[in-house]
């Protein structure tokens, strides 16, 4: 049974920075591509971050290039998307996915950025 979850969310002020940890199961994880998705209030889920199953080729969603970095750790089977230089705009549910189970969702991580 594939499983996902996430964790690391919050509350931060604007200009500062998270870390969001995305444990999977049931799966080969090695294997698969990863990727992270969110949910700002009122708007459609969209694609932010996606990393190859080796880690070696990652790409961002334009909004935030150059602020945020997904990187995996194989043999702890988690995904990470650190997150710097947060703004409010960045407000949303987290998600983790693997394309290969592109149904399975985790119930997701809140980041909220305030002051």
């Amino acid at each position: 049974q594939v499983q996902l979850v996430e964790s690391g969310g919050g509350l931060v002020q604007p200009g500062g920075s998270l870390r969001l940890s995305c444990a999977a199961s049931g799966f080969i994880f090695r294997g698969n591509r990863m990727r992270w998705y969110r949910q700002g209030p009122g708007k459609e889920r969209e694609l932010v971050a996606a990393i190859s199953s080796t880690g070696s080729s990652t790409d961002y969603a334009d909004s935030v290039k150059g602020r945020f970095t997904i990187s995996r750790d194989n043999a702890k089977n988690t995904v990470y998307l650190q997150m710097n230089s947060l703004k409010p705009e960045d407000t949303a549910v987290y998600y983790c996915n693997a394309p290969l189970f592109s149904d399975v969702w985790g119930q997701g991580t809140q980041v909220t950025v305030s002051s």
